[in-house]
């Protein structure tokens, strides 16, 4: 029980089921079907699903994009990515069934952060005081608002909406992340149930490509029972260790039995614990992404996280010490540990941040005062609404060439771009934004008092700045980020001697749109006399050293792109 903390049950009121459910599933599902695969890691991640759909048996062991033999990462993502392409790709599409599996994961990412919360949110220590004449919220109460106020801020992240509709494997390693939050905390009250889902987590996070934070975070979930004074249990431990370690002799497993050859254990090896790039020192270049990238991808989470764990720290009874601030922050922090020694990061990494901080914010909310639940209500509004309506006002000049000045850049930027109205698209984009407008409306006259009420406007406006793109300007986005136009220009313009294409020179997402596209032989084959790059220096330098001469037969560009350039040239050898 918490004394610093007063809440009536009138405060805890939490939302209904099915408003959070459609809201969760609209944000899920807006964005993944109906456009190409997008450069660049969409369709990287794509093409090895592809690849092992339409491919033997040693390409489902060894992950790799058509044409290239180079192992692209660890199996399971792509091995989801191509089941749901062999069963769902004829009926749907095959670019639409891959983009089925980042749509789950998020949606499974979303419940296990919402019932990691609710537990935790149960426990004695995170109670509201006690009233004498009684009034305040049951442990049940208070745990699903703070729930419900996790979910909220997990939807109102920025940074998540682009990243979380990719087919890449870093949605899959996210929700185990959160699974593994899961784990622990069930394990608190039913040690073997949580013990096999910890396995799970951990399990599904070394098929993803991690096994460095998979051992990392392994003996982080061991210190957090020593940190947290909760006694590890043996069945707990039991049952951890046979499901996990069931599930990392799978890959490994499937060597043996495909009889593969010593150099290609090596690489997949090497795919495994290697390609995490950790250093033994910290990485300057981790250190600029992280101070560039972190406050703007991780907003409005990180502020709500570090300024709830103050709180907690603060007014709590048992200060950091609680449960619910170790289990998710010892998390937090071996994971910004592993950040800070990786040679190379992206936004896809910080991806693995966001569950625990989500539920480090939520259990902040509580304490927030009135001059800051405002501040944070009116910053919302007033951004996600001048988004919206700059959204709209692009899409009508694209539509009618009214405001010209604005028509005329986006010619400008996209030349060749012919926008057509979609009445499907534009009636889901007015539905939402009547929706916005509604919420928006509820919120400022009705004047909540639930501890969610900072959260409503947040997590409704990037729901509604994600389907006003993903309707509004999905073809303008589409042709903008697909190679399907220049791919077939260069199906085209192909003699039709050249059998044998070397792609050696041109990127994973170029060869694997190219192959999707076009269906035509590309090959890292320096044999082949017809040679496709997007780096003309690189290649002219690897026919100066074979003695061969380059013959420029194709140059072309994405219309949206304005520095790559493609090019096929023929080699000769030197007279």
């Amino acid at each position: 029980m918490n004394q610093a903390l007063k809440l009536t049950a009138a405060a805890t009121v939490s939302i209904p089921r099915r408003a959070m459910i459609i809201i969760t599933l609209i944000y899920a599902l807006a964005g993944l079907f109906g456009h190409d695969p997008w450069k660049n890691d969409d369709a990287e991640g794509f093409g090895v699903m592809w690849t092992i759909a339409h491919g033997n048996w040693i390409d489902w062991i060894l992950p790799h994009i058509a044409g290239r033999n180079e192992l692209i990462g660890a199996p399971l993502p792509y091995w989801l990515g191509a089941a749901s392409i062999q069963l769902l790709g004829p009926w749907i599409g095959e670019v639409n069934a891959a983009r089925l599996l980042p749509g789950l994961c998020f949606i499974l990412t979303a419940a296990t952060i919402w019932y990691s919360t609710y537990l935790l949110g149960r426990r004695p220590e995170v109670q509201p005081m006690e009233f004498a004449l009684g009034g305040q919220p049951t442990s049940r109460e208070y745990g699903k608002t703070i729930a419900d106020a996790a979910l909220l801020i997990f939807l109102a992240c920025v940074g998540l909406a682009i990243r979380v509709h990719e087919a890449s494997p870093m949605v899959v390693s996210m929700w185990s992340i959160s699974l593994l939050v899961y784990g622990i905390v069930r394990g608190f009250d039913k040690p073997l149930q949580g013990g096999a889902w910890t396995g799970l987590a951990l399990g599904i996070m070394s098929l993803s490509g991690m096994l460095w934070t998979t051992v990392f975070l392994g003996l982080t979930t061991l210190l957090t029972f020593l940190v947290s004074e909760t006694r590890i249990r043996g069945r707990w431990l039991v049952s951890l260790l046979v499901v996990l370690t069931l599930i990392l002799s799978i890959w490994p497993v499937l060597w043996w039995i495909s009889h593969l050859s010593s150099s290609q254990i090596n690489q997949a090896l090497y795919i495994w614990w290697g390609r995490e790039s950790l250093q033994a020192h910290l990485s300057p270049q981790s250190l600029e992404f992280l101070g560039v990238n972190f406050w703007a991808y991780a907003w409005p989470v990180w502020p709500l996280c570090f300024w709830g764990i103050y709180l907690w720290g603060k007014n709590g009874l048992r200060g950091w010490n609680a449960t619910h601030l170790v289990v998710p922050g010892l998390l937090l922090l071996a994971e910004f540990l592993l950040l800070l020694f990786m040679k190379d990061l992206s936004e896809h990494d910080l991806l693995l941040l966001i569950p625990p901080m989500v539920i480090l914010a939520a259990f902040g909310l509580p304490f927030l005062k009135r001059r800051l639940i405002n501040f944070i209500d009116w910053l919302s509004l007033f951004t996600f609404s001048i988004t919206g309506v700059f959204i709209w006002v692009i899409w009508f000049a694209k539509i009618t060439g009214h405001p010209q000045v604005t028509a005329d850049n986006v010619s400008r930027y996209l030349p060749g771009f012919v926008a057509r109205f979609n009445i499907f698209s534009f009636l889901l984009a007015l539905f939402i934004t009547v929706f916005w407008i509604y919420i928006v409306r509820w919120r400022i006259t009705r004047a909540p008092r639930v501890i969610w009420r900072c959260l409503i406007i947040s997590a409704s406006g990037t729901t509604l700045m994600w389907v006003l793109l993903m309707t509004l300007w999905l073809p303008t986005i589409d042709y903008a980020k697909t190679y399907r136009p220049v791919a077939e220009r260069f199906a085209k313009a192909l003699p039709k001697d050249a059998i044998c294409i070397d792609s050696t020179y041109l990127g994973d997402a170029q060869l694997a749109s190219f192959a999707y596209f076009t269906g035509l032989p590309l090959h890292d084959n320096p044999q082949c006399n017809y040679l496709l790059t997007h780096s003309a220096e690189e290649l002219k330098k690897s026919a100066q050293l074979n003695r061969q001469t380059l013959t420029l037969i194709w140059e072309d560009r994405r219309d949206s792109d304005r520095d790559e350039r493609l090019r096929l040239y023929h080699a000769t050898p030197e007279k």
